[in-house]
């Protein structure tokens, strides 16, 4: 026995002080942003504590030495929150263990380790050390505990890890909104280990009804998944008055708080959130929602992304139709409760789905957006992305929904002026080109395949058969006259541009139809603005076989006022043949191009150095913009935002530029990110993307 193992002093252990290694096992378990002033690690995985005892070592056979973890504020053992366990030779399976690692004169190395079914959340970690009857029990401190996509036992494991570095660790992001023909990219800074926000969505976590009505029973869910996803999707809106982070608006009315399109990340809103007791933040929609809930999945460890369906449907009464009623001008006849959104988000999660049959792991679609409720609240989700493509309805949770926005049919009805409605030749399909970011790279990946089978096959009418939705008998067809809208060149806001209604003659006789083109400003829920361009053309005849474009001049003095933030005008062209009475419709939504923002670099990125950004944007409009905002910001960048308001207004084709300087605390690729906002344009984003190098060793 070496000489410092023989006892001197108190025959009793006594621990002088201990080690928590928060920097170390956050190193290990890749939560190091997150471990500045606590311990934040992954179940199923290690982690290591340092006890240094006074007078004396740790004597194996001597003494005692267990732990006790809780979680919770009624932490009991049969709920899974409380749990007791001694330090022995070798790791336990199945519960809590504690194994010595090393021993020197007065410490003791001891790895801890979690089940990986155990629930997520803050614990307290005691130490009981005995000698004989003797004991004494010493607390430790608080640890946070994380899913672990790194272990193959927990269940939202992950194989590849490109994929866990794109979905869990990655604090930046693009959302891709616009239109179905043209899709644009907004950047996100999702900053799920900027300073606070762990502390924050374990509050949203605490804030929820469940919680709140049994906080055993809650706490007890807390190492599922899909509970926590559930959760999560009704705790980022407001709509139960569940003090959920997020207020929807969708009415272009934001003077009370802000606008939906001005926000360029997620931090500032759960800060708010939090700062404001709980109190709902002003605005949201489904993008924000969509992006806040990732953050916080993120943050918990569960893997996540944002998806974006375009022409997505809402489809109230769950017949898969959607009717929409236009009179003669192409102008909304009357609203229906049912919706075509040109875009909506939500998010997918990665995880396992032991409460299903085999087939249903990997990715779930949650959706915070507030649309219908289930069982009671505004959520919906975690839907298996495998079951919406399959048709299993019957499925937990809200498959019929999911499955209603990726795959519904839109049926225009033209209502006469004598009342009558006549039914289009046209219908036009829901759920195209869905799209998220692509990993590790900043383009755009279509994974409407995983949704759907390709329309017109006989997969995708096998699943419409099961669904009980019939396929639409009304695919585009060879024969007879067909009409789509184009777009000349990028209609840029500040310019006029040109539509083009083009018409085509498939049969072998001449045909007379009258045209009538008209657009109007528009938002991303479908409502219209006012009229910003009209053409009735009574007499168009076609040559057989021949194709005819006509074309409508959009101007800006006609849409610069009435452009919603959303910046799209809806173009409607409504076909009528004189010989059959049949009407054809085509309709199309423009995304209005915002200007560029420009951001240079000056000076080589390094560590823990100042660096300078230069940020700059053209006023394209014939009038000065007033009240100019420049917001930047960038997770392992700026920490926290800078905000730049400009004193004097922007002529046109003036360009406004102000410098940042900041000093970047961590290496590697991050994004800074702009938001400009002015009394004429608002939401104009910009990123660059920014390769730190490590601070000289």
């Amino acid at each position: 026995m070496p000489p410092w193992m023989h006892t001197a002093g108190s025959p009793y252990l006594v621990l002088e002080t201990w080690d928590l290694q928060s920097e170390r096992n956050g190193r290990e378990h890749r939560t190091a942003a997150m471990c500045g002033q606590q311990l934040v690690v992954r179940r199923g995985q290690p982690f290591t504590i340092t006890l240094r005892f006074s007078g004396r070592a740790y004597e194996d056979g001597v003494d005692k030495l267990a732990f006790n973890v809780e979680t919770g504020p009624c932490p009991i053992e049969t709920s899974g929150t409380r749990s007791h366990f001694a330090m022995t030779d070798f790791p336990e399976e199945s519960g809590w263990s504690a194994v010595m690692q090393e021993q020197d004169e007065e410490s003791l190395s001891v790895s801890l380790c979690s089940p990986t079914s155990a629930r997520v959340g803050r614990y307290s970690l005691t130490l009981e050390a005995s000698t004989g009857y003797q004991g004494s029990s010493y607390l430790l401190g608080d640890f946070v505990l994380l899913f672990n996509p790194w272990h193959p036992e927990d269940t939202v494991f992950l194989r590849d890890e490109d994929e866990r570095r794109e979905y869990v660790l990655s604090q930046q992001g693009l959302i891709y909104q616009g239109t179905r023909d043209y899709i644009t990219s907004s950047p996100w800074n999702f900053g799920q280990f900027e300073d606070g926000i762990l502390s924050i969505c374990l509050k949203l976590l605490d804030t929820n009804p469940k919680f709140l009505r049994d906080q055993n029973k809650d706490c007890s869910r807390r190492n599922d998944p899909a509970y926590i996803g559930r959760v999560v999707s009704a705790m980022v809106n407001c709509n139960d008055e569940d003090r959920g982070v997020l207020a929807g608006r969708w009415d272009n009315h934001y003077e009370d708080g802000m606008s939906p399109m001005a926000w360029i990340g997620s931090v500032d809103i759960l800060k708010r959130w939090n700062n404001l007791g709980c109190q709902p933040v002003k605005y949201g929609q489904c993008w924000v929602f969509a992006a806040v809930a990732c953050t916080v999945m993120r943050c918990l460890g569960v893997p996540s992304r944002v998806v974006t369906n375009y022409n997505s449907a809402h489809d109230t009464n769950g017949n898969l139709v959607i009717d929409r009623y236009l009179n003669e001008t192409g102008e909304e006849e009357r609203r229906s409760r049912d919706m075509i959104w040109n875009f909506h988000c939500w998010v997918e999660s990665w995880m396992a789905r032991p409460d299903l049959a085999p087939g249903y792991d990997g990715w779930q679609a949650l959706d915070p957006t507030p649309q219908e409720k289930s069982e009671g609240v505004f959520c919906c989700g975690p839907a298996p992305v495998r079951a919406i493509k399959e048709g299993d309805l019957r499925l937990k949770y809200d498959v019929p929904f999911i499955f209603a926005e990726v795959n519904a049919d839109v049926v225009y009805w033209v209502v006469q002026r004598d009342g009558s409605q006549k039914k289009s030749i046209h219908s036009s399909v829901v759920g195209k080109n869905i799209s998220t970011k692509s990993v590790g790279r900043d383009s755009r990946e279509d994974i409407t395949h995983t949704y759907k089978y390709p329309e017109g096959s006989e997969k995708e009418r096998e699943v419409f058969a099961k669904a009980e939705h019939e396929t639409s008998s009304l695919r585009e067809e060879d024969e007879g006259l067909h009409l789509k809208i184009k777009l000349s060149e990028g209609a840029n806001n500040g310019c006029d541009f040109d539509v083009f209604a083009v018409v085509s003659n498939n049969t072998n006789q001449e045909r007379g139809c009258r045209l009538m083109l008209c657009a109007r400003t528009a938002s991303a829920t479908g409502a219209v603005g006012p009229q910003c361009g009209i053409k009735d053309l009574l007499n168009l005849s076609l040559e057989p076989y021949a194709e005819r474009s006509i074309p409508l001049r959009i101007l800006y003095e006609k849409y610069g006022e009435s452009l919603t933030q959303d910046n799209l005008i809806k173009v409607v062209a409504l076909l009528t043949e004189y010989q059959t009475g049949d009407i054809i419709v085509a309709v199309r939504d423009v995304y209005v191009k915002n200007p560029e923002i420009k951001i240079r670099i000056l000076g080589e990125p390094m560590q823990n150095r100042k660096l300078v950004a230069e940020v700059s944007l053209v006023n394209p409009l014939a009038v000065p913009l007033h009240n100019c905002v420049f917001v930047v910001e960038g997770a392992g960048l700026t920490g926290g935002q800078r905000i730049k308001e400009l004193e004097e207004p922007v002529e046109p084709q003036e360009e406004a530029r102000f410098r940042v300087d900041f000093v970047p605390p961590q290496a590697g690729m991050h994004k800074l990110m702009v938001d400009f906002e002015c009394d004429k344009l608002m939401g104009v984003k910009g990123y660059r993307n920014v390769i730190i190098a490590p601070q000289p060793k």
